[in-house]
């Protein structure tokens, strides 16, 4: 009996000025996901997005608007015309189907934007809830703390009845002016980064470090695999793939053991900033949560920041590893981070990484390395591949 998805736009409500923008992003999204759905059709207004069914089964649809930032909670919705008779009786079913024939409280919320509607929202709770009461047994009403909350919206072109309530992905919709380069290894941590910053309205392209034998096709398709996870969440992305091993071999023999770590990590902030800048990016994004491993400390962010102008979005930096794991199982990522498959960072891992590593001995190490030649080796080397929302395979696009 469901004929329409109404949208609710949580935190968009609040950007003033560019509000009009991030509904505009939000309907793009929401019309991106439900592609598959051929009947159905989105209309946005100033504080709703509605989305009509024509036929479409609700819960497929549901399940995608699931996906979308920018949403802060969805419901099923039957329509009817402004007529109070229609409203009461298509309120006894929407109440009835809920109630499954069990013991139940209620109660009825009314707003009235269309002001021309001829009936005062005090006067509808009370008129809408004594006739749902009137014809159903086992159900009793209490305003403060209801099983069911049956919500009545009267919009200009009609009344929209809904009572339960999807939670939604929260956040922003995706900007695509607002690029950002994402670090992407194998691990746990940088796929939730990913995930997390693109949750703040920000269009993410990833940069993986490769480093063939010493990692192997496997490792290189975790990669692929954990970013086509995320293209459900922010639509398709291009993943930057780095040839890491002569770079990896020539720290290895030239630098300190205690350091080779610290300069691994300057070096791959460097070439991200390069790639970032060839595409557009305007910061980079990575997986680190402070405290955690050796190249997380704070004086090592403090060391391996100073190689880069950009921004640093480090989106994890407060949490702990449990509450990363939570999310990541929350978005189905984590069965494919624990896959036994080795990416650069662990390859050729010291036995005792400095933790306190200063920017000082790092710039004296470095003046014994190739550094732009390296940079530029690795850069030129770069392989693109285009990672699409809606498809299996993947795009060679360098």
């Amino acid at each position: 009996m469901y004929d329409h998805i109404i949208i609710r736009y949580g935190e968009i409500s609040l950007k003033g000025k560019n509000r009009k923008g991030f509904i505009s992003s939000l309907k793009k999204r929401v019309k991106q996901v439900l592609t598959d759905f051929d009947s159905i059709e989105v209309h946005q207004s100033f504080d709703r997005m509605t989305v009509k069914l024509n036929g479409a089964n609700p819960e497929p649809v549901i399940e995608k608007l699931k996906t979308v930032f920018g949403i802060h909670s969805l419901s099923v919705a039957i329509k009817t015309e402004h007529d109070l008779d229609q409203i009461k009786e298509k309120a006894l079913q929407l109440v009835q189907d809920q109630q499954n024939g069990g013991s139940m409280t209620f109660k009825v919320t009314v707003r009235r934007p269309y002001k021309q509607f001829p009936h005062r929202s005090q006067d509808m709770n009370r008129d809408i809830g004594g006739h749902v009461l009137r014809n159903t047994e086992n159900l009793t009403v209490d305003v403060h703390h209801p099983d069911l909350e049956l919500k009545v919206e009267i919009k200009k072109d009609g009344a929209y009845l809904s009572c339960n309530n999807s939670e939604g992905a929260g956040g922003l919709p995706t900007v695509h002016d607002n690029k950002v380069m994402l670090m992407l290894s194998g691990g746990i941590d940088s796929p939730v980064a990913g995930y997390l910053t693109m949750k703040r309205g920000v269009k993410v392209e990833a940069v993986h470090f490769h480093s063939p034998p010493f990692t192997s096709e496997r490792s290189k398709q975790k990669v692929e695999d954990l970013a086509k996870v995320l293209t459900r969440f922010g639509g398709d992305i291009r993943l930057h793939i780095v040839p890491f091993t002569n770079t990896q071999k020539t720290i290895q023999k030239e630098m300190p053991d205690n350091y080779s770590m610290t300069i691994m990590r300057r070096m791959m902030m460097r070439i991200t900033e390069k790639i970032a800048d060839q595409n557009g990016a305007l910061a980079i994004a990575t997986g680190e949560s402070l405290g955690q491993v050796a190249s997380q400390t704070i004086q090592s962010m403090n060391t391996i920041n100073e190689v880069t102008n950009y921004p640093v979005i480090r989106p994890l930096i407060s949490m702990d590893k449990l509450e990363i794991m939570k999310i990541s199982r929350a978005i189905d990522l984590y069965d494919i981070s624990i896959r036994p498959y080795e990416d650069c960072c662990t390859v050729f891992l010291p036995e005792a990484p400095k933790t306190k590593p200063k920017r000082e001995h790092a710039n004296k190490f470095e003046q014994y390395l190739p550094i732009d030649e390296l940079v530029e080796e690795a850069v030129g080397g770069v392989q693109t591949i285009l990672i699409k929302e809606n498809e299996d395979e993947f795009t060679d696009l360098l």
